[in-house]
């Protein structure tokens, strides 16, 4: 679930936000008075909007913006001049906020993180040369024990792999360990 944080000084001003994102049907919205709090509240979840004024008590927006996490994105609100005067590579939208803006931004936001959350989930995790040395030692060891070719050995690790609901790593790592134990 993303989150939306309201990261401004004042707290009036975020409470109405707050309140707009809610009957607009965002439901998990938050405010924060702080950059710290606002840091503190992205750690809590995977993706998330960061809605920021131009200075919190303990830091600027870009200085936030910098220390979000990976699936963060902020949205910076300011007047048209703080705008024009730099914020780049952070979205903005100028005060006053019109509501329709404030929703339909926020929800391209959110959608676009989840794509990209989506997308870089389905990539195949990298292995370690460790780990890439275990599936190796333990093919090797098919081939020469079972006369497989290395295709086969690959292809024996990747059913058991499936068949006993553990990754090719673990399997490598108990064919090893058996065939080393019959030693």
């Amino acid at each position: 679930m993303s989150v939306i944080i309201i990261a401004l000084q004042k707290t009036e001003a975020a409470a109405k936000i707050r309140g707009v994102l809610v009957s607009h049907g965002f439901d998990h919205v938050v405010c924060a008075s702080t950059g710290a709090a606002a840091l503190q509240e992205a750690g809590r979840d995977t993706t998330g909007v960061v809605i920021c004024g131009y200075k919190l008590p303990d830091m600027y927006y870009k200085e936030l913006n910098d220390s979000l996490p990976q699936y963060f994105e902020m949205l910076f609100i300011g007047k048209p001049e703080m705008i024009q005067a730099g914020s780049e590579g952070v979205l903005a939208l100028s005060t006053p906020l019109r509501v329709s803006e404030l929703i339909s931004t926020v929800t391209m936001m959110l959608s676009q993180l989840g794509r990209q959350f989506k997308k870089n989930r389905r990539k195949p995790r990298v292995r370690s040369w460790q780990e890439e040395n275990y599936i190796r030692n333990a093919k090797l060891l098919l081939m020469e024990r079972n006369h497989l070719s290395e295709e086969e050995a690959h292809r024996y690790l990747q059913k058991c792999s499936m068949d006993n609901g553990t990754n090719m790593v673990e399997t490598a790592q108990m064919i090893l360990t058996l065939m080393y134990e019959e030693v």
